[in-house]
């Protein structure tokens, strides 16, 4: 049981600024924010979990049912991830390339302190233990709140709000690719023989990003992406040493009431700042033969997926290749719905999906294994998922894309991107494609 208190907002932006300053004193941090993007299905502004009561931390093995059990035992909010090399769980497969980073293949915490962001209004819900600090936690957050109201007034009247310039030379010396151009275009051209010969249709194919012996601090880098980005899935967690930077605009699954959407994204375009060319971009990216089609395989895998663990004849599609425009890119999404069939436990849902078709390809077994050969860095937790469990066993899950993953323990940065290669991929294309998507994140490293 939580003690529940809520307490009227005047400025939830500062308050949510506040909130994450605030947060930095504890191990176990996971914050989730929307943006104010209010998407469909959106169920909070915001929300932070601190501080484990209980966590499960584990590798592949047996990781869906150890997290089925943990979650019915706990009954209570949780939250954490699940790295896409859980693969392994689900399927006869292995992760054998270089792994920087190090984190567990699974994690998730009950957290002893929920705030959630909602309409204005702060909705505190603690468990018994630590409902004594609710009030002097408040007055912490609040004291937070001023500050950065006031230093923000500060820099309006000043005229310092002008973001520092991005210097690609000056990054280019602390973050390296794991492979060189010409090797990612060999992959990529061996990717479309693996095409050409029937052994796939389509495939993501990641090259990883990185330096070593680096010190950021992940607060600050997040807040940067963030404000890159502002996208609607963004995600700050802190798991001990391992953290998780994430602007990510995708979801990977929500279940609410039996009630279960997909949204995969597959077709980038970049904006531009003249609002006629900008509506031109959008338009001949709604109107593209090849990432039409990139997307439309991915909700048929998707369909399929579901298929599995819904009510028959409940698999849907919503929305069918929509043009959506984010901050820093133009993005086409498909949104996918379907009943879950009764007796079936949450988390076999997150299974029979998982890892999520637009972060692997089609057919999807196929597709992971030659990513597997081709690629160079395992993904670990980037094209896995980050999101919660409420207490009835509803959930909602994000991609983790558009992300910088670090072990400050290790002083290893990490940051991947992708793109869906098929019959009508060009190689050097493709690579322009990283780079537009490689942008905030290297942006975000460099201010």
């Amino acid at each position: 049981m939580r003690t529940t208190r809520e307490y009227h907002l005047e400025n939830p932006q500062n308050f949510k600024a506040a909130l994450l300053q605030w947060s930095r004193q504890f191990e176990e941090i996971a914050w989730l924010d929307s943006n104010d993007h209010s998407p469909q299905h959106t169920s909070f502004d915001a929300v932070l979990a601190v501080e484990a009561f209980t966590a499960i931390k584990t590798d592949h093995f047996n990781a869906f049912s150890k997290l089925q059990e943990y979650q019915e035992v706990t009954k209570d909010w949780i939250f954490g991830y699940l790295s896409y090399d859980l693969k392994n769980d689900v399927e006869v497969l292995s992760s054998n390339n270089f792994d920087g980073l190090q984190f567990p293949e699974l994690y998730f915490f009950q957290p002893q302190k929920l705030l959630f962001v909602r309409n204005n209004v702060l909705e505190m819900r603690y468990l018994k233990m630590a409902e004594d600090s609710m009030e002097e936690d408040l007055k912490e957050i609040l004291a937070y709140e001023r500050k950065i109201t006031a230093k923000k007034s500060a820099e309006d009247e000043e005229g310092q709000m002008v973001s520092p310039s991005f210097s690609e030379e000056k990054i280019d010396k602390g973050i390296v690719p794991r492979i060189s151009k010409e090797n990612y275009l060999e992959k990529v051209k061996e990717m479309l023989r693996h095409i050409h010969r029937g052994d796939i249709y389509e495939a993501n194919f990641c090259q990883e990003f990185f330096a070593e012996n680096r010190e950021i601090d992940p607060f600050r880098v997040f807040q940067n992406l963030n404000e890159i980005s502002r996208p609607p899935f963004a995600v700050f967690l802190k798991l001990e040493n391992n953290y998780l930077l994430c602007a990510s605009p995708e979801r990977y699954l929500k279940m609410e009431g039996g009630h279960i959407i997909s949204q995969p994204i597959k077709g980038t375009a970049r904006r531009s700042q003249d609002p006629e060319e900008d509506e031109k971009i959008a338009k001949i990216l709604a109107q593209d033969p090849k990432e039409r089609a990139e997307n439309i395989m991915i909700v048929d895998l998707v369909r399929n997926d579901l298929s599995r663990i819904a009510k028959k004849g409940s698999v849907n599609v919503d929305e069918l290749c929509k043009v959506y425009s984010f901050k820093q890119v133009h993005q086409m999404i498909s949104t996918i719905s379907a009943k879950l069939e009764e007796g079936i436990p949450p988390v076999e849902v997150l299974r029979a999906t998982f890892p999520m078709g637009s972060m692997t390809g089609a057919p999807k077994i196929s597709a992971m294994k030659i990513i597997e050969e081709l690629e160079e860095s395992r993904r670990g937790l980037y094209s896995g998922a980050v999101g919660y469990f409420n207490p009835e066993g509803d959930f909602d899950f994000n991609v983790v894309i558009r992300s910088i993953l670090y072990n400050s323990l290790a002083k290893y940065v990490s940051f991947s991107v992708g793109g869906a290669i098929t019959s009508r991929s060009i190689p050097e294309m493709e690579f322009e494609e990283c780079l537009l998507k490689s942008e905030a994140m290297r942006k975000a490293l460099d201010l």
